[in-house]
């Protein structure tokens, strides 16, 4: 697929793909929400080497949300009543888009320099680790146009910040900026917006070094937000199995045993 909208680039084991509109802040278009699509699905699928991804923005903005004069998730398709469907594009483009980030078979690391709203802060904090530069700010914007919170933000800012939090978010639409987020836990590090990538490539390179079980271990931590005790116990004991079958696992045991550090090749 030719990007128009995105950038996909990678190094040392690290894919970044880089929304690549700044004249918009790299507004959520459906047109950028299906080369997000295309790019991690071709990363997923093995045709983009790699074993960890950060995503980032360029410019000025992580993701300014959806592109409303572009249509964007408040969409144009008239409902059978004759009014449009604000949900029509959630259904078709952005739902599959992050229950693809949810399922990722692999590491994501989220680098957020300035705006992250809309739907843009949900595909933030959908980073296993997530970066905030100073200047960054997460947004849930969408009373100020009369609809409501989507993305999976719902979902997403209760289990991460507690229902306080995620409501005084969502009902009074104030800016978060990166130093709060830090101290609510919405993020894992706030550093100088000069040293955001920087930071973003030490932890996805470290990340890239790591056995295939990481992979593993961020689907047992996505899928804990919806399991019951006995049920993530059970999940555990089929992950681990999968996990002593790996090369690394192997590879692990032995740098152990010979007291020297591990060298593992994601499989």
């Amino acid at each position: 697929m030719d990007y128009q909208k995105i950038r996909v680039s990678t190094q040392d084991g690290v894919a970044t793909v880089t929304l690549a509109d700044p004249t918009t802040l790299n507004a959520a278009s459906p047109e950028v929400a299906r080369e997000l699509h295309h790019a991690f699905s071709s990363i997923a699928a093995g045709k983009i080497e790699a074993r960890a991804v950060i995503l980032t923005g360029e410019g000025r903005g992580f993701c300014s949300g959806a592109n409303l004069s572009g249509g964007g998730a408040a969409g144009r398709e008239a409902d059978v009543d004759g009014k449009p469907d604000a949900g029509s594009a959630l259904e078709t483009v952005y739902n599959p888009l992050m229950t693809l980030l949810r399922d990722f078979p692999l590491p994501i690391v989220t680098a957020v320099n300035g705006p992250a709203a809309g739907i843009g802060c949900s595909i933030a904090v959908m980073g296993d680790l997530i970066v905030a530069a100073e200047s960054a700010y997460f947004l849930q914007a969408f009373r100020r146009i009369g609809l409501v919170p989507d993305g999976g933000s719902t979902y997403l800012l209760p289990r991460l910040i507690g229902k306080a939090r995620a409501m005084e978010m969502m009902l009074l639409g104030d800016k978060i900026p990166a130093a709060t987020a830090l101290q609510w836990g919405l993020v894992n590090r706030c550093v100088p917006d000069a040293e955001l990538m920087t930071t973003a490539h030490a932890l996805a390179l470290e990340l890239a070094k790591g056995p295939a079980a990481l992979g593993v271990i961020r689907r047992l931590v996505w899928d804990s937000l919806d399991t019951d005790w006995t049920g993530q116990l059970h999940a555990e004991r089929k992950a681990q199995k999968i996990a002593g079958k790996t090369e690394d696992f192997i590879e692990g045991v032995t740098a152990f045993l010979q007291k020297r550090a591990a060298v593992f090749k994601g499989r």
